[in-house]
């Protein structure tokens, strides 16, 4: 975190005034005002130790034999950028995401680490924080307000009431993350409200998730104190939340991209910007190198006819002011945090240089900052608590020649349908179809390491493979796995419990592709690059083998996520999620 204001207004007003020195001045440059709506050139920022003591014409009177100074040739300079939601416990560790991430120039990153913490509870939850600590980025951390998603079927781990309490006294939590069962709020859920309420007497940020909310449950839950959301898919969407005092955050990430669909509406309707920012609400390795982070979101919307200096705003000022930083962060004046970014083009948005509490941290396209690297503690990277598996594990018992058994059609890698089919019997046991696309799914309590298992059935997959695996998805973190025969079934889990996490697909008992994930089975403790490349491979080999969505990786991610229809799978059974009951398998 950075030292309250308080304790360095004396220092900035002497230095201001000019009765003390500078450390860096920079000077000569173009300054986009995200107070003013105004670029201001031939600006001079004088700058005393992390914050920002004088913005204007001529700094020269807290120039002192010290100082250093930079003629940025008239370049242009913006605040730094924010992320206001995005789950960082996905793929990479935060040091490695960093590194890409801040060539972006974003300086802030807050995060909702919800995987960590449904595997590792509040003692992963500290963990994380910690690992953010010390890199050369602000890292802003929100308690998981989305876990467990159903207390009738989720079987991961949480944060109490009396952990989130102590979570508070942590500097960098700021509140609580998106509660995306609201239903849990517009039912008055006796915890869900204790949560609530404990947020709003220590003057906290809750942050929403409402899709599909409207009308008197959009109010109920408005009225509950949760006052953002980034689920809008459309303008209308975004109007009705404007229209009850929320903030919108404009989701451009891996899984949606709404920009284009929103952007244009708000400009041809002159609604006002001021409660709108950028989120990706999660990125992939492949996306952040293929478009970039939050630098993307302002180069699309100034595309799509968005004023530039409105677009910097959506992604600084706006970010702050909704989260009450607005007197640390946000732009470039007196008592401001100096996160500055510097541009010599205006249609890349790619910083040349880039300054977090005055100190040079990218420069030319590079990170100039040694970042330490971390090791991550051996309890976190062991979480995967299953015994060897073997073909009976994942048997579906029935006595007669064929059986009608509860399918979930694949639609897309996320939504999903319950159909029904009949499948052959061998020796008892339901097998799958590869005429009719049928595979057989299982999910299984690695968290815990009970016996807790769910085996099913799947469609519409239409891979050549023998079995897909994983140990991450949302947010239940159970042992996922695809496969159309129990021997590679068992080989891919079998290949996971021993790297203790990641994703993994077989084939005639051998291992094609994988990516391990060795830090809680979610994260990985490579580097960003091998990331990438076992990521692509991981996809390509799944398209090659015949898969016919574009991102198969999310389909073992949404199997369990029970904030949305129709039918999931979990380790607690088979559950239809809009009737919110447990489906048979064998019908």
């Amino acid at each position: 975190m950075f030292l309250k204001l308080s304790k360095s207004i004396q220092t900035l007003n002497e230095v201001a005034i000019g009765d003390r020195d500078a450390d860096l001045i920079l000077e000569n440059c173009s300054l986009f005002n995200v107070y003013s709506r105004e670029i201001l050139p031939e600006t001079q920022i004088a700058i005393s130790q992390d914050r920002i003591a004088y913005v204007g014409k001529d700094a020269s009177h807290t120039k002192g034999k010290k100082t250093v100074t930079i003629n940025l040739e008239k370049k242009y300079v913006t605040p730094g950028f924010a992320d206001p939601h995005i789950h960082l416990d996905q793929f990479v560790s935060p040091t490695e995401f960093v590194k890409k991430s801040l060539l972006c120039g974003v300086t802030s990153l807050f995060s909702d680490p919800i995987d960590i913490v449904s595997t590792c509870g509040y003692r992963g939850f500290k963990e994380f924080v910690k690992m953010t600590s010390g890199l050369p980025a602000r890292f802003f951390h929100v308690v998981p307000g989305g876990v467990p998603v159903d207390r009738k079927f989720s079987n991961g781990k949480t944060l109490n009431l009396t952990e989130a309490k102590s979570a508070l006294k942590i500097p960098s939590v700021l509140g609580l993350g998106e509660v995306f069962s609201w239903t849990k709020v517009t039912k008055r859920d006796s915890q869900t409200m204790k949560m609530l309420s404990t947020m709003l007497e220590n003057n906290c940020v809750i942050n929403g998730h409402t899709a599909g909310a409207s009308g008197k449950k959009l109010n109920a839950y408005v009225s509950s104190g949760i006052l953002s959301c980034h689920e809008p898919i459309n303008f209308d969407q975004v109007l009705e939340r404007l229209r009850l005092g929320m903030w919108i955050m404009i989701r451009e990430g891996s899984i949606r991209r709404d920009l284009k669909d929103i952007v244009p509406l708000v400009l041809s309707n002159k609604t006002y910007t001021d409660r709108l920012m950028f989120c990706s609400d999660g990125l992939d390795p492949a996306d952040i190198i293929k478009f970039g982070h939050i630098d993307h979101c302002i180069r699309e919307s100034v595309k799509l006819g968005l004023d530039q200096v409105d677009a910097i705003s959506m992604a600084s000022k706006n970010c702050f002011d909704y989260y009450n930083l607005g007197k640390d962060l946000g732009g470039i004046a007196p008592g401001k945090l100096a996160d500055i970014l510097v541009f010599d083009d205006l249609v890349k948005m790619r910083p040349k240089k880039v300054f977090v509490g005055g100190q040079l941290v990218v420069s030319n396209g590079a990170i100039v900052h040694k970042i330490k690297n971390y090791t991550v503690p051996k309890w976190m990277a062991k979480t995967v608590k299953l015994h060897k598996f073997s073909d009976e594990d994942f048997t579906v018992r029935a006595k007669d020649n064929s059986a009608n058994v509860n399918v979930i059609n694949m639609k897309t890698e996320i939504i999903t349908e319950k159909t029904s089919e009949n499948l052959p019997v061998k020796d008892g046991n339901v097998v799958a179809s590869t005429d009719k696309d049928v595979w057989k799914v299982a999910a299984f309590d690695r968290t815990f390491g009970t016996t807790k298992h769910t085996v099913g059935f799947l469609k519409n997959f239409d891979a050549k493979i023998g079995a897909f695996a994983s140990t991450w998805n949302f947010h239940e973190n159970n042992m996922i796995v695809i496969g159309s025969n129990e021997k590679d079934m068992a080989k891919a889990v079998n290949s996971l419990v021993t790297t203790q996490g990641g994703m993994v697909v077989v084939g005639d008992e051998k291992i094609l592709s994988s990516m391990p994930l060795q830090m809680a089975g979610i994260v990985s403790t490579d580097s960003f690059e091998t990331v990438l490349e076992n990521f692509a491979n991981l996809n390509a080999v799944l398209a090659d083998a015949g898969c016919k969505f574009k991102k198969p990786h999310l389909i073992p991610l949404f199997l369990p996520f029970l904030a949305l229809p129709d039918v999931r799978i979990l380790s607690t059974g088979l559950v239809d999620v809009k009737n919110c009951s447990f489906l048979k398998i064998v019908t």
